[in-house]
């Protein structure tokens, strides 16, 4: 499999976000680091992407583990990485305290991984090209990339800065899509040039674009997260229209359409769902009976019935339009387990809970209301986290993890 380029331990800082300003950046001074040799090297090089407190609610690792998992990240001098790796180990073992439950059964999977060139670009939602390439982003990476699963060859092709790209989709033709989630833009990539087109919101208030699907008609219907709107894309014409929906701080996230062409969207920000007509942009409010629910992604079966993960609430859920009658199944790590990435492939419900450790993959048999899990790897850890889940067209789990920035390929047999 793929392996990372060889950057120098500079670079991978860089990309790790210390000189892009990204989340959780340097200079907390209440980080709660423990005393012990190696505190201070680890407080600078850790919180050049995260907070002291990510580090310290992780499962924690072996030295040898720890070595591991920031090798993924950033590439350092092997005396800084013993030193690092060691004190790691020291301050922060390995624990139990956010333990996933994984259910034993009679299914098998396969994974395949490949670790992305450009360390710490949070590399995310993978989607498979007419040709059987391979799509993503690195959106800490500003970047957009390209494998080739056959040979583990990758490129990847820069992106206009502050882009900071969500997720990429691809049009019948299967040009790639970016959605600017920092620029409020859309952009379509060249793959031979590498040229890049940028379409802005018409709108100061659309902010963010999040997660798209093309419609079957050409246009593209996208999520706009912490803006709470939809938009709509026609590049015939590059018009993009947007509603902001009717509750406020829904935040729409995840999107899907139905066999009727129907596009439905999650909420994060509260207890419900959205129905949306393509063509006129109506908007249909499903409001969930638990008011406590959130919900990150989903996905509609061929019978039409829609499974969402009920991520506040630790739980699988089902809506069926035709009655109205919602469904749940507690997921089997438990409320706090987050479930995220979601997808349908032969009727059965695919998902992950990424609140534990393992980020653990869940397969769901409706028939049969059973569930079997298995752990996520990334590199030679258990450590990432799956943001969103879609499916090739041999019906293989095309999913990521993109703490470790690693792209995976997952055959049930």
């Amino acid at each position: 499999m793929a392996r990372a380029s060889g950057q120098g331990w500079k670079g991978g800082l860089m990309a790790l976000g210390l000189a892009a300003g990204a989340p959780g950046a340097f200079g907390e001074a209440s980080d709660p680091w423990p005393p012990g040799e190696g505190q201070a090297l680890a407080a600078s090089l850790c919180t050049a992407c995260h907070s002291a407190a990510t580090v310290a609610r992780s499962s924690g690792y072996s030295a040898e583990d720890w070595a591991t998992l920031f090798s993924t990240m950033v590439a350092l001098p092997e005396d800084t990485k013993a030193r690092l790796a060691t004190y790691l180990a020291e301050a922060f073992p390995p624990r139990t305290h956010r333990a996933a439950t994984l259910v034993p059964g009679p299914h098998r999977v396969t994974f395949e991984q490949w670790q992305v060139p450009t360390l710490g670009q949070r590399s995310r939602d993978p989607v498979e090209g007419p040709d059987g390439r391979i799509w993503w982003v690195g959106q800490w990476g500003n970047l957009v990339g390209v494998l080739d699963p056959d040979t583990g060859a990758m490129r990847e092709y820069p992106l206009p800065e502050g882009t900071y790209p969500h997720s990429v989709t691809l049009d019948d033709a299967g040009t790639p899509w970016l959605l600017g989630n920092k620029n409020g833009t859309l952009q379509r990539l060249d793959p031979e040039s590498g040229e890049i087109t940028v379409f802005p919101m018409p709108d100061s208030a659309a902010k963010d674009p999040h997660t798209g699907e093309f419609d079957g008609k050409g246009r593209l219907i996208f999520t706009l997260q912490q803006s709470n709107r939809v938009g709509r894309f026609d590049p015939a014409t590059g018009a993009i229209d947007l509603i902001e929906l009717d509750r406020p701080k829904s935040r729409p996230y995840g999107i899907k359409f139905d066999g009727a062409g129907q596009a439905w969207v999650a909420c994060n920000g509260g207890p419900c769902l959205y129905r949306i007509d393509p063509d006129t942009l109506a908007q249909t409010r499903i409001d969930l009976p638990n008011q406590e629910s959130h919900v990150r992604r989903l996905d509609v079966a061929e019978d039409g019935s829609v499974w969402y993960v009920n991520s506040g609430a630790g739980r699988l859920g089902q809506y069926v339009p035709s009655t109205g009658r919602f469904r749940e199944w507690p997921s089997p790590s438990g409320p706090k387990s987050h479930p995220y990435g979601l997808v349908i492939v032969d009727g059965i419900v695919w998902y992950n809970e990424s609140g534990v450790r393992p980020d653990p993959l869940v397969r769901f048999d409706p028939k049969t209301e059973t569930f079997q899990s298995w752990p996520i790897p990334s590199s030679g850890v258990y450590a990432g986290i799956l943001r969103h889940t879609r499916a090739d067209r041999a019906g293989r789990l095309l999913i990521h993890q993109s703490a470790t920035n690693h792209l995976l390929r997952v055959t049930p047999e």
